[in-house]
């Protein structure tokens, strides 16, 4: 083979090998190789690191902690860059160094926000950590340290279903939270409520969890004046009604969070017309005495309320019973679904408490299940008909089928 030739196919490789080089050169990280050696907790970082997004998107351990990753020596890797592990102290700092910087997240997420540690500073665990509280919660706390994931993935620690579990890590623990005065049943009473199983039984992302009212990086507990218009995120209806109502003034004067008064705080539970005066859950005892004019009012509304929920159930059941048979019924369950709506509103409206408007609304859902009750009698009705001629067809052809088996026994035996 001629020299030039040999020079040329030099030339031509140089690059190849020279990728391949810094390729293995940017890969080689002496400290996974070094950590999966280990074991336990100095092997723990270095076995999960790589299903964190840091990794994903191919920062290292040098990252944060330093040193140099292509050395295979510990003294060389632990060079004067080498920071080594975090004080609880100095961790926000250093997710901040990134996370705050927006010139630098623009390279790896444009849309991500840059103001968490400005707003965690904000926040009952900013405050706590400004003063030295070294029990005061950090970004690990809540976001893991190694195994960090996308806020919009299922496994990440603070989706939407697994929030719940990382807030009463601590908020849950007696001993965590005594020195701070603070109740420890929150995480048992909200997954009691109506929240709770929206989210974890029906799967609603929609539904509030705890970062939803309280904020997450500047979390602060909601105060009287603001817990409606946190509500109202969600329930903006009832909260324009409640503005509107003769209970906005008293609650106000009397210092009472409009909301939480009468649905509580984490264990929510869904409305029903036992709340109102007379009632299983009866709340109007609160404020008002029993022989009070407004009292009675509410009592005759809830039994008009239970009334109309029976009447519901009731006719829904007969509907599918009477499909079942046969009968077409689907303007009639179109009517129903109306009536059930205007059910609803008609029970929206007591938070307005404006009692001639809840009082029509009641009206037209009566109506409307009257009509649906007269379609559905009309549908019974035609199914008893369908019935007795059925007996009649049935009872007529099996006596003929008797009177032609008489007959050709008659006719043999005549031959």
């Amino acid at each position: 083979m001629k020299e030039w030739f040999k020079k040329l196919i030099f030339l031509l490789s140089l690059p190849i090998f020279l990728a391949s080089f810094l390729y293995a050169q940017s890969a080689r990280n002496s400290c996974l190789s070094c950590h999966l050696e280990l074991e336990g907790s100095l092997a723990a970082p270095a076995q999960s690191f790589s299903r964190d997004i840091h990794a994903q998107f191919g920062l290292s351990c040098a990252s944060c902690h330093g040193g140099n990753p292509l050395k295979e020596e510990i003294e060389e890797a632990k060079d004067r860059s080498f920071k080594g592990k975090f004080s609880r102290q100095a961790i926000p700092q250093l997710c901040a160094s990134c996370h705050a910087d927006a010139n630098y997240m623009r390279n790896y997420n444009p849309s991500i926000r840059v103001d968490q540690f400005e707003l965690y500073l904000t926040s009952r665990h900013g405050q706590a950590y400004k003063k030295g509280d070294l029990k005061a919660a950090i970004c690990t706390d809540c976001h893991g340290v190694h195994q960090i994931q996308r806020a919009n993935m299922p496994q990440s620690s603070i989706f939407p279903w697994n929030l719940a579990s990382t807030c009463s890590r601590c908020h849950s623990d007696p001993d965590l939270m005594k020195p701070y005065g603070l109740a420890t049943n929150q995480a048992e009473d909200y997954r009691a409520s109506v929240h709770a199983q929206a989210l974890y039984e029906k799967k609603d992302l929609s539904a509030p969890t705890c970062n939803d009212c309280h904020g997450n990086h500047g979390a602060l507990p909601p105060g009287v004046s603001s817990v409606a218009n946190v509500c109202r995120q969600c329930h903006p209806s009832q909260a324009e009604l409640f503005t509107q109502s003769p209970h906005k003034k008293a609650f106000d004067e009397a210092r009472i969070s409009e909301c939480e008064a009468c649905h509580g705080n984490h264990r929510i539970t869904s409305p029903s017309a036992e709340m109102l005066a007379g009632g299983k859950q009866d709340l109007c005892l609160q404020c008002h005495s029993s022989d009070s004019s407004l009292y009675q009012q509410a009592s005759k509304l809830r039994e008009k309320f239970n009334s109309l929920q029976n009447q519901i159930e009731s006719l829904s059941s007969r509907l599918n019973q009477v499909k079942k048979k046969g009968v077409e019924m689907s303007e009639a369950r179109y009517e129903l679904q109306q009536a059930h709506s205007f059910f609803l509103e008609a029970r929206n409206l007591i938070h307005g408490l404006s009692f001639p408007e809840i009082e029509e609304k009641i009206k037209a859902t009566s109506d409307k299940l009257n009509l649906v009750d007269n379609v559905v009698l009309a549908a019974e009705k035609e199914i008893r008909y369908r019935k007795t001629g059925l007996v009649i067809a049935t009872t007529f052809l099996f006596l003929l089928a008797l009177a032609l088996l008489l007959k050709v026994r008659e006719r043999r035996n005549r031959v």
